[in-house]
């Protein structure tokens, strides 16, 4: 949540609210990852990485060149990508081939590993949110991001390029859920079109939570890192004194 929250900052920050094809790349992502592992780790990542940010690439040219409104048309790109990975792989789970030795057990070992006491996922996450902070606050795409989202008509008008600021702000959404997808596949040992449901809606909660503007223009990572926190509590908290995920929905 907190990896796919860091984009999905620049997406809100910039004033397209939200992007609801997030659960899709996520999930995309993972599957791609796990059916190309017979080529190797490495390329199979890449590809992971790469389906990802395709799919946030064209949103970024919708959204930002032919200004689409950003939750119709990422909300159909959900549903195009849902279809699209129940067709292509029969409605199935893929399951990657963990034999030891094999790139299988490799992958599904990556969100199991650690950096000294710290889970590599932790430290991924906490890597993206430092990143994202930094290009916020200290470049000029991120001060564009946050002129974009404050008034799209006087950043066109001061010169700055606003379709490539918003397909940069979705691409890095897509990486970001590219990332997200690809950690929680490992974790299930399987790739499948669900894996990252509901993931959108949490997402846009933690950037509410943490402070940025719905309306976009005003927001800062930090406050996005406190919102995943406060979501992780509260999940941790209702599980430990007994309410199932269902209640937990209620």
């Amino acid at each position: 949540l907190g990896i796919a929250s860091v984009g999905m900052t620049f997406v809100t920050t910039s004033g397209h609210m939200a992007d609801l094809s997030l659960p899709a790349i996520m999930a995309f992502s993972g599957i791609v990852t796990v059916a190309a592992l017979p080529l190797g780790l490495p390329l199979a990542l890449l590809l992971g990485l790469a389906g990802g940010m395709a799919v946030g690439a064209a949103n970024g040219i919708i959204v930002g060149r032919l200004q689409a409104n950003p939750i119709l048309w990422t909300l159909s790109v959900s549903f195009l990508m849902e279809g699209f990975m129940r067709f292509t792989w029969s409605n199935n789970q893929v399951y990657p081939d963990t034999a030891p030795g094999t790139a299988g057990a490799a992958f599904t070992d990556i969100f199991r590993l650690s950096v000294g006491p710290i889970p590599l996922v932790v430290v991924v996450m906490l890597v993206m949110f430092l990143l994202g902070h930094l290009v916020l606050t200290r470049t000029r795409f991120g001060f564009e991001t946050k002129l974009v989202g404050s008034c799209r008509a006087a950043a066109a008008t001061s010169g700055i390029n606003v379709p490539r600021v918003v397909f940069f702000d979705f691409l890095a959404a897509s990486f970001t859920a590219s990332v997200a997808g690809i950690l929680i596949t490992s974790m299930n040992k399987l790739g499948v079109f669900y894996l990252g449901k509901g993931y959108d809606f949490k997402a846009v909660t933690a950037v509410v939570i943490g402070g940025v503007m719905l309306s976009g223009g005003r927001g800062n990572m930090l406050g996005v890192l406190g919102g995943v926190l406060v979501i992780g509590l509260l999940a941790n908290i209702m599980t430990f004194i007994g309410i199932n995920t269902f209640q937990q929905n209620i």
